[in-house]
């Protein structure tokens, strides 16, 4: 009997995932050809942002390649744009002339930008954001040209700016409204936005009106004008001002259209042979332009399409998240409030965060967090769900860990949350599905949970959250699996395929290691060469060659390199503790070599800032102190207070406490900078909360926490245990940072590392398992014995080139250029 015929418009993310849908119910049910105006396979479209960044290719967004389509038995025309639909004779003609019959024909052409009707929008260089073509042109011409304006402050337009910037433009953008992101966010959460971005260097213009682009002789635009009749310069004009349904093939087809293609509950059309899915579709008013609603609207589609009909569409409650990387910012609901409704704010401008939860009939309608969205998906979860706040009212700005459950308190949020609790938002996952294909379909990947699930393989947001569930499901199996990116563009690799070829394959030498993983480039680059180092020093101690220059200068030269080219030089005050002699010797080094600043750093030493290069082993030897670890991915000072030997609240006797830390971690390397801090009583001075090892005296022994962080965005470390002897606070510490040095990827803090494996798995392998830890710290104190002293070798000539600077002359008599790689 002959298969019924299915065509899909649209080679975009809705249409193709209403296929896979409808493949999961129906697989053989239909004859399926899908046109695609674009020459490429379906792509994850909201993923243009990181590569226009840099963080990700082409390559790594396509979500169906073309053996997908051949599995299928789908025919596919590529760089074919469908330009009319024949509704009596039930036909699509392409634009090549190019035919298809259909018996049901599903509409998915997505949007449209809008383009300002001003003067000079034709102009070459003038371009919309929405597809690969206009990322490729991005690219192309920030390695040209050198001004960038965008036009529009909102989610793409603000992605847009971002990626240029990183990109080597000056971007400004142009933005009609007072705030950015005003359909996303409040004014407040909108300000502090503008602040964070402008700290990265793009510039802003708020209630702001272009009228007019303005071109050169060759017909390429040279500038913006404003109403106000200021111009700034630009050699490229992103339109990013809002995006239009693509109707224009329906409107043709006498397709009912108003403000989208006009869909019922099912998504059908006013012809029932039609139906339309994605941007292009108007359901009950709405035309929505984010991918849950789409892939919600997919799978109610492809109940449809196969005869089911049991599906009914109602509608989409959204969220936002803006995908700049080290901006968190969540909204969803009716956030801004208004009549009849009450509102809830937290809001601490100087440290960056903010959160607005507006309630109507004791229920939460809406939320905003900017600076801390880890209950984003909570709040949205009972924005969906409707139920009444009640009792929870005066801690639900706290999120959920504010609920009081005591069992639930401590754990990694995967863990405490319910089977029935939805992970991926993009397309609607819950950790119980999760979880059931874990463990049926014997998944050990993110990827592969990405290609049953679909969970992460939109925005990425919930990827650490679906590392953590797969990391309760598997336990220690899990840290076999790699990490999802490759390291580099060197290599296909992963972090964790690197990692597990070094340790598997006794890789000791750069040479032997991209050898044999066949690295693409010889002698790999400034992103690779470090972490391979790493890896290789750290999982064979003693046998690994380090490569100096495959190290960033501040380890190259054992000195924190300022913006001027000057270093600085912290003298090692092992727990803070100094003495007279000691600090006549600083006096006197900072007045022979004429240090222009001496100053108390936040970890209790001295720092003499402004060293040249050329005087820094003079400055070693001078001193005849070693210097602290303040500059490299390594062990940095460990800060103290009084403790019991002075203070009259103190419980245990932290400076000696902190003195032995750092005497036994010295020269200890790793995956990113490690703090660690002892407090004598639970007053906490020495603020060890927020360190990656925070160590607290209490009456009956030692409280030990860890995957602290006082950076840029300020994390409080977790409770792992609680010891008595300070024999056991060294056991215990060295355990969990070995555990960390040896699983953890580069340029991962301690707390990525707890967010990826779960605090469960860390006190299994350090608190609960004697024998793990006993290992662990063995392991960690056989790295570190006899490790040479880098200040001593350096006073002794070792590695003298590099403290000679290299200078390019220039003509210029007495003019010189100091060079340094700059991490």
């Amino acid at each position: 009997m002959k298969k019924p015929r299915l065509v899909v418009v649209g080679n975009g993310m809705a249409g193709i995932r209403t296929l896979e849908e409808l493949l999961k119910l129906q697989p053989d049910m239909y004859e399926i050809t899908v046109f695609g105006a674009e020459p490429h396979p379906n792509y994850n479209r909201i993923l243009l942002s990181p590569v226009l960044a840099g963080e990700q290719t082409f390559d790594e967004i396509v979500l169906n390649p073309l053996s997908w389509y051949a599995d299928n038995g789908i025919t596919l025309h590529l760089g074919k744009e469908v330009t009319t639909i024949d509704r009596v004779r039930r036909r699509v003609v392409a634009a090549d002339g190019t035919e298809a019959e259909y018996d049901r024909l599903l509409l998915a052409t997505g949007s449209v930008p809008f383009i300002l009707p001003v003067p000079g929008k034709d102009l070459e260089g003038v371009i919309g954001y929405r597809d690969i073509h206009d990322t490729q042109t991005m690219i192309d011409t920030a390695r040209q040209k050198k001004h960038a304006v965008v036009i529009g402050g909102g989610l793409l337009g603000l992605e847009a700016a971002n990626g240029l910037k990183l990109r080597g433009m000056e971007v400004t953008v142009v933005h009609l409204a007072g705030w950015l992101l005003e359909r996303q966010l409040d004014p407040v959460a909108g300000a502090l936005l503008e602040k964070s971005l402008a700290e990265r260097g793009l510039a802003f213009r708020l209630n702001t009106a272009t009228t007019e682009i303005v071109g050169d002789a060759d017909g390429r635009v040279a500038a913006v004008r404003f109403s106000d009749g200021e111009q700034i310069p630009a050699d490229l004009v992103v339109m990013a001002a809002g995006i239009r349904p693509n109707t224009a093939l329906a409107q043709a087809a006498g397709i009912h259209c108003n403000r989208g293609i006009v869909v019922n509950d099912t998504l059908q059309t006013y012809d029932p042979r039609v139906y339309a899915v994605g941007e292009c579709a108007s359901h009950r008013g709405i035309a929505y332009g984010l991918v849950a609603p789409l892939f919600e609207q997919a799978k109610i589609c492809a109940n449809h399409l196969a005869t089911y009909g049991i599906g009914i569409y109602k509608g989409s409650v959204s969220s936002t998240k803006l995908k700049v990387t080290g901006i968190d910012l969540f909204s969803a609901g009716d956030f801004m409030g208004g009549e009849g409704t009450e509102e809830i704010v937290l809001s601490d401008p100087a440290g960056g965060l903010y959160k607005k939860l507006v309630i109507r009939d004791d229920r939460l309608v809406g939320a905003c967090l900017y600076g801390d969205t880890g209950d984003g998906a909570w709040y949205f979860r009972q924005i969906k769900d409707g139920s009444a706040i009640g009792e929870r009212r005066d801690t639900l700005a706290f999120g959920e860990t504010a609920l009081g459950d005591a069992g639930t308190a401590g754990q990694d949020r995967a863990a405490s949350m319910a089977d029935g609790d939805e992970v991926c938002g993009c397309n609607g996952v819950c950790k119980g599905t999760i979880v059931k294909a874990v463990r049926e379909q014997g998944l050990f990947t993110v990827d592969e949970v990405k290609k049953h699930t679909k969970a992460a393989s939109s925005c990425g947001s919930c990827t650490g959250l679906v590392e953590q569930i797969l990391m309760n499901c598997l336990g220690s199996n899990f840290q076999e699996t790699p990490k999802t990116k490759a390291v580099c563009g060197c290599t296909a690799l992963t972090h964790g395929e690197v990692r597990q070829a070094v340790r598997e394959h006794h890789l000791v030498s750069h040479a032997q290691a991209y050898a044999f993983m066949e690295w693409r480039t010889p002698n790999g680059c400034a992103t690779c060469r470090p972490a391979i180092n790493y890896y290789m020093l750290s999982t064979w101690p003693r046998e690994a060659v380090d490569d100096p220059q495959s190290r960033f200068i501040n380890e190259r030269a054992h000195a924190n390199i300022q913006k001027d080219g000057t270093f600085s030089v912290i003298p090692q005050m092992k727990g803070g503790v100094t003495n007279a002699s000691e600090l006549r010797r600083i006096a006197d080094v900072a007045d022979k070599y004429a240090v222009p600043m001496v100053k108390v750093t936040g970890g209790q030493r001295i720092d003499l800032l402004g060293v040249r290069k050329e005087d820094l082993v003079g400055v070693w030897k001078d001193l005849g102190m070693n210097s602290g670890h303040a500059y490299g991915k390594s062990i940095r000072t460990v800060k103290t207070c009084v403790g019991s030997e002075f203070c009259r609240f103190g419980t245990q006797n932290s400076t000696q406490m902190g003195i032995d830390l750092e005497t036994m971690l010295a020269n200890m390397w790793s995956p990113h900078k490690v703090k660690l801090a002892v407090s004598g009583c639970p007053r906490n001075c020495a603020e060890s909360g927020i360190k990656d090892v925070g160590i607290i005296a209490v009456d009956s022994g030692w409280e030990i926490h860890v995957g602290g962080n006082g950076g840029i965005k300020t994390e409080v470390a977790r409770f792992l245990c609680k010891v008595r002897t300070a024999e056991e606070v060294k056991e215990y510490t060295g355990a969990f940072l070995q555990l960390y040095r040896e699983e953890a990827y580069y340029l991962d803090r301690t707390v990525h590392y707890i967010e990826r494996v779960g605090l469960e798995y860390v006190k299994q392998k350090v608190v609960e398992d004697a024998a793990s830890r006993r290992a662990l710290f063995e392991r960690l104190l056989y790295a570190l014995e006899g490790l040479p002293d880098p200040w001593a070798a350096r006073i002794a000539g070792t590695q003298a080139r590099e403290y000679a600077p290299l200078t390019l002359e220039s003509p210029k008599p007495g003019r010189r250029i100091a060079v340094a790689l700059e991490e």
